[in-house]
C-alpha cells in the first residue's frame, strides 16, 4: 500500500436505512499537517455536470489516530441525475488555500456495499484502477468482478469470480460468454455456480449466498478463439418478464494470486498465454508451439533489453550523444520529427513534402517511435528508430532539426545543428511560463516551467502563425531569437485540397451521402494515466445522437495524440468512426462538414475552410479557473456555439442546418484576426527564411 492510500483511505463503509456511513482515515504528510487546516471535509464532484456533494468530516472518537467520520444520504444522490459518476476528494481549507485529494481504497468488495433505492435507482461505490474512490448512481444492472483465472495442468481454462444483479438478487447468472472486438466469435459456456459465503456478511441488502461462479473450458476444443487478442468475459441473466441482459466482467484483481498479467503453461510441446488487459478489461489467449532454443533466445533478448534500458546504458547513451555531435556536419541532413515520433502530419509533415518536392538534393529522415514504425514503412518514408544507434548518429550529424514537440531534455544540440520548433497550434489556454499551476504527473509547476526554457533556450526559430501567437509564444516559451511569423505550414493542405473532399472520403471509405461531424476534444491535464498518458471519458451520448442525427450524419472521432483510452465504437457500427490513429487530421479536416470540438486548437486551423464549429464545453468552469485558464474571453468570442450538454449539440446541428450553415459574424471577426497569414504558401516561406542563413 503507498503512502497516498494510508495517508487519505478509506476506513470502512457501511450502508443505513436511509444513508451510507463513511470511515475515512487521515494523516499528516510531508507537504501539510492537519492541524494547519480550519475545516477538512468530503466532496463528491459530478464528472459530467457541475453537480456537488459536500459533507462535513468529524472526528471520531475512538483509540485509532486519524479517523474522520461523515454520512451520505440516500435522499442527496436521489438529486443527481441518472448516470451520474461522482468523483470523491477530502477537502482541506483554511484562510489562505483550499486543497483536494483524492480518497483512496484498497477493499475488493466496495461495489457489493452498495444501495438499491425503491429498485429504480442503484447507489454503487467502487474503485477505479488508480485505488480512487468513486461512486456511480444508476440504474440496477449487474455487477460482475472476475476475481482469479488460471490454466489448469490438463490444460483447462478456469476462470472464478462473482456476479449478481442488484434488482433481481435472487436470480444467479446462466451463461457466460466469450466475444471478440469485432463480433465474430460469440460462445457460451454453462455457469457453475458456487457459494460465497464470505460476502453475504457485507451486503445487508442483497443476498449474495449463490453470487460466485466458476467457469472452465478446454482450449484445445475452441480453435477459433485461439491466438485472438481481444476477448470480452460476459455474464448473462435470463430475467423475468424482461429481456436477456448482459454484463461485461470488470478485470479487477485484488488478491495476490490473482494479480496476473501474463499466465504461462507449456502442455504437450505447446506454449499457452493467458494475458490480461485490465485497463480495457480484456483477455488474449495466445497458442504457439514451444521450442526451448527459441525460449532461451528469447530470454536472453528480454535480459539484453533490460541492460539497455538500465541507468548505466542511458548515461554512456547520453555521452555518446555529445562525442557524435563534434562529427562534421552533414550539410545537406534534416531530421523531423511529429509528436514525440507518433506520427507522420502537422507542421513537419507539411515542411517535408516541400523540401522534398523544390529541394531534391536534401537528405531527409524522420525520427520514428517504434511503436509506430509500420506507417513509414508502408509509405515508403525515409526513417530512423527513435533513440536508436542510428539515430543518434544522424541526430548528432544533422544540419537541421524540425520539430513540432519539445524534444527529451537530456539531448543536447551540437553546435552546428539548426533547431526548427514549428509548435503545434494557434494557444487559447495558457501555456508553459503562463500557466499559474501545473497538473501533469511526475512534475511541479517550478520544474515544468525550468525544464521548458530550459529546452527553448535550444530553438533558432520558432514558427507563428499569426500576430497573436507571437506575442505569446514570445513571453510563454521565454524565446528570444529567431520567430518566423508564417501563417501554419500544416494548413497549406486545406487550401491546396480543399476541393478532394470526395475523393478523401472514398479513400476513408466514408458514405457519401451523409454530412460528417468531426469531434476533436484536447486532454485534460489532471485525468492521467501515467506521465504522457492521459484519460478521456466520451461525455457525448452517441446513443442519442445517432437516434436523432443517423439517418444524415456520421461522426468522426480524433482523439488527442495524449489520450490513451480505446474507443469501443461497436454498438454505433455505421454511424460513429475512431479515426484517432489516422496519421494525419488534415483529412479529417477536408471531409467534415461540421467540427465539435472544446478547448483544442484544431479549430483555429478548422476555421480556414470556413465552415460550423460547435464547442462543447461540460466542464469550462474547472478548465478555465483551476486547470488552464484562456488567453481570450473564449466564452464571448469565439467562433461558434458553447454548449454543455448532447441535447445543446444536437439543437446546434439542428439550428445550423435551418440556416443553410451560414457563419455569423464572430466567425468573420475570429477569422479575420486567426486566419489572415494563411494561403496556401506557409511552407514555402519557412523553408526559404530558414534556407536563407545555410552555410
Amino acid at each position: 500500500m503507498n503512502n497516498l492510500i494510508k495517508n487519505f483511505s478509506l476506513f470502512s463503509w457501511k450502508v443505513t436505512e436511509k444513508a451510507f456511513n463513511i470511515i475515512v482515515t487521515i494523516n499528516d504528510t510531508n507537504k501539510f499537517q492537519i492541524s494547519n487546516y480550519n475545516t477538512i471535509e468530503m466532496v463528491l464532484t459530478s464528472r459530467k455536470s457541475e453537480h456537488l456533494i459536500t459533507l462535513p468530516l468529524n472526528k471520531v472518537e475512538s483509540n485509532e489516530a486519524g479517523l474522520y467520520e461523515s454520512s451520505l444520504s440516500f435522499e442527496q444522490l436521489y438529486e443527481c441525475p441518472p448516470d451520474t459518476t461522482l468523483d470523491m476528494y477530502i477537502q482541506f481549507t483554511n484562510n489562505e488555500e483550499c486543497i483536494k485529494r483524492r480518497l483512496k481504497s484498497t477493499d475488493p468488495y466496495l461495489e457489493v456495499k452498495g444501495h438499491l433505492a425503491g429498485q429504480q435507482l442503484f447507489f454503487k461505490p467502487y474503485t477505479t484502477n488508480k485505488a480512487n474512490v468513486s461512486l456511480k448512481v444508476q440504474k440496477a444492472e449487474p455487477i460482475a468482478i472476475l476475481e482469479d483465472m488460471r490454466i489448469e495442468k490438463d490444460g483447462r481454462f478456469t476462470l472464478m469470480g462473482y456476479s449478481f444483479h442488484p434488482a433481481f438478487p435472487d436470480h444467479e447468472a446462466n451463461h457466460f460468454i466469450i466475444r471478440d472486438k469485432e463480433g465474430e466469435i460469440d460462445r457460451t459456456l454453462r455457469i457453475e455456480n458456487i457459494e460465497r459465503t464470505d460476502l453475504k456478511p457485507l451486503s445487508s441488502e442483497f443476498n449474495m449466498k449463490q453470487s460466485g461462479f466458476k467457469v472452465s473450458f478446454e482450449i484445445k476444443e475452441m480453435h477459433d478463439i485461439s491466438n485472438v487478442s481481444s476477448l470480452k468475459l460476459i455474464v448473462k441473466y435470463d430475467l423475468p418478464h424482461e429481456e436477456l441482459e448482459e454484463k461485461q466482467l470488470v478485470l479487477r484483481p485484488f488478491t495476490p494470486k490473482s494479480k496476473w498479467k501474463k499466465i504461462k503453461r507449456i502442455i504437450e510441446k505447446k506454449k499457452y498465454i493467458l494475458s490480461v488487459h485490465k485497463k480495457h478489461q480484456t483477455v488474449s489467449i495466445k497458442i504457439s508451439d514451444y521450442n526451448l532454443k527459441n525460449e532461451v533466445k528469447g530470454a536472453i533478448r528480454r535480459r539484453w533489453n533490460k541492460l539497455k534500458r538500465g541507468r548505466e546504458a542511458r548515461l554512456a547513451y547520453r555521452k555518446l550523444f555529445t562525442v557524435a555531435g563534434n562529427l562534421p556536419a552533414d550539410k545537406k541532413l534534416l531530421i523531423f520529427e511529429s509528436f514525440s515520433g507518433k506520427q507522420f502530419s502537422c507542421n513537419p509533415r507539411a515542411i517535408y513534402e516541400y523540401i522534398i518536392k523544390e529541394y531534391p538534393d536534401y537528405k531527409t529522415i524522420w525520427s520514428v517511435d517504434r511503436r509506430y514504425l509500420t506507417l513509414f514503412r508502408e509509405k515508403n518514408i525515409p526513417h530512423v528508430r527513435r533513440f536508436s544507434l542510428k539515430w543518434l548518429f544522424y541526430m548528432a550529424r544533422a544540419k537541421y532539426w524540425i520539430t513540432n514537440s519539445r524534444l527529451p531534455l537530456w539531448i543536447p544540440k551540437p553546435k552546428h545543428t539548426t533547431y526548427v520548433q514549428t509548435w503545434h497550434g494557434t494557444p487559447l489556454k495558457r501555456l508553459a511560463s503562463d500557466m499559474d499551476e501545473v497538473h501533469m504527473p511526475g512534475t511541479t509547476t517550478e520544474k515544468y516551467k525550468a525544464n521548458f526554457h530550459k529546452e527553448s533556450s535550444k530553438w533558432d526559430y520558432l514558427i507563428s502563425p499569426n500576430r497573436y501567437s507571437t506575442e505569446i509564444f514570445q513571453r510563454a516559451f521565454n524565446f528570444h531569437k529567431e520567430m518566423i511569423e508564417s501563417g501554419y505550414p500544416r494548413n497549406d493542405y486545406l487550401y491546396n485540397y480543399k476541393n478532394d473532399q470526395q475523393a478523401i472520403k472514398n479513400r476513408m471509405r466514408l458514405a457519401l451521402d451523409k454530412k460528417v461531424i468531426l469531434y476533436a476534444p484536447t486532454w485534460r491535464d489532471d485525468q492521467f494515466y501515467g506521465r504522457g498518458r492521459y484519460k478521456f471519458d466520451l461525455d457525448l451520448d452517441l446513443d442519442m445522437m445517432k437516434e436523432t442525427l443517423g439517418d444524415d450524419y456520421i461522426i468522426v472521432l480524433r482523439m488527442h495524440y495524449l489520450v490513451a483510452e480505446n474507443l469501443d465504437l461497436e454498438p454505433y457500427k455505421g454511424f460513429a468512426y475512431d479515426f484517432s490513429s489516422y496519421e494525419d487530421i488534415r483529412d479529417l479536416y477536408l471531409v467534415a462538414d461540421l467540427l465539435i470540438t472544446d478547448y483544442s486548437s484544431v479549430f483555429f486551423d478548422y476555421a480556414n475552410l470556413r465552415r460550423p464549429m460547435i464547442f462543447y464545453c461540460y466542464d469550462i468552469d474547472t478548465y478555465r479557473d483551476k486547470l488552464r485558464g484562456f488567453y481570450f474571453d473564449f466564452e464571448r468570442k469565439a467562433p461558434g456555439p458553447l454548449v454543455k450538454t448532447t441535447e445543446e449539440v444536437i439543437a446546434s446541428i439542428e439550428e445550423f442546418e435551418k440556416n443553410h450553415f451560414e457563419l455569423s459574424d464572430s466567425f468573420n471577426a475570429f477569422f479575420d484576426k486567426f486566419c489572415y497569414l494563411e494561403d496556401g504558401q506557409a511552407s514555402r516561406r519557412v523553408v526559404q527564411r530558414i534556407f536563407a542563413n545555410k552555410k
